[in-house]
């Protein structure tokens, strides 16, 4: 078992209920990394519907309270099971008390006359070019000044947007940032991988903004449109902030595997602080 498998790992303490730990390693700042958490529950669900040929297709968290360190529980419900749509309920909980609620649809393949892709593949540079490969991009890191542990589970190339906390002087930055990320130790991109890589990039804001600030996610869904041609490889994602009002963020985000395929969106509502 790898590395980012043990660490959200669960163990079976019932029906429907499930424990797990809280590794510090996962720390931003505070907290856990909300990634992290989603990816501890979707495990939970995924044992629970005990289904191979229903994947993951939606996930929705709410974050309710931050965990802290050490044991929490996972009480799982399969809400209905359909022909081919498992319904499913999730809470977190930590010494009985509420941390994260979730929703999730895991389905099964259907065939349809209907099908067809019109995405554009890959992002391209502002310039209109292709993005470098990942093999091109040398290792750098990103935000020496803060110590978050979380960051050593991936192997990061930046790509697009300012680097953290040092936008144009001109003003004319947005929040907007990509690069190539994939999981540290070999381990390969599932479902649950992809749930913690949709929050694993630094906040697209931090590429507008000079200062540190601390941004909680309160919301966050995210849609599964399938897995890496290769698993192992890095996937390129995106990742922009087009709105931030009465105190809070909006975070929209997509991930592709190395041939342009998309393989997961998500969306973040965040607190400002």
């Amino acid at each position: 078992m790898n590395k980012f498998s043990q660490e959200t790992a669960v163990t079976q303490l019932g029906k429907g209920l499930y424990g797990a730990t809280m590794d510090r390693s996962w720390w931003i700042i505070s907290g856990p990394n909300g990634g992290y958490v989603a990816a501890i529950i979707l495990r939970a669900i995924c044992e629970e519907v005990n289904d191979a040929t229903r994947a993951p297709r939606s996930m929705t968290l709410q974050f309710l309270r931050v965990p802290k360190e050490g044991a929490v529980e996972i009480e799982v419900v399969v809400e209905r099971v359909g022909r081919t749509v498992s319904n499913v309920s999730a809470r977190m909980t930590q010494d009985g008390v509420l941390l994260v609620v979730a929703l999730a649809v895991l389905a099964q393949n259907r065939e349809s006359s209907l099908s067809f892709n019109e995405l554009p593949g890959l992002p391209r540079l502002p310039d209109g070019s292709a993005v470098p490969t990942a093999d091109s991009i040398a290792t750098e890191d990103l935000d020496p000044d803060r110590d978050v542990p979380m960051r050593g589970h991936y192997e990061q190339r930046w790509v697009i947007g300012e680097h953290p906390f040092q936008p144009l002087a001109s003003g004319e930055s947005v929040a907007r940032t990509g690069g190539w990320l994939r999981p540290t130790g070999g381990e390969a991109i599932d479902a649950i991988a992809l749930a913690a890589m949709t929050d694993a990039w630094l906040p697209p804001i931090f590429s507008r903004v000079r200062e540190p600030l601390l941004i909680p996610t309160i919301d966050l869904t995210i849609h599964f449109r399938g897995l890496p041609a290769d698993p192992y490889g890095f996937c390129f994602v995106l990742f922009e902030s087009p709105l931030s009002q009465d105190g809070y963020l909006i975070e929209h985000g997509q991930i592709f595997d190395a041939q342009g395929h998309l393989v997961a969106e998500s969306r973040q509502l965040a607190v400002v602080i």
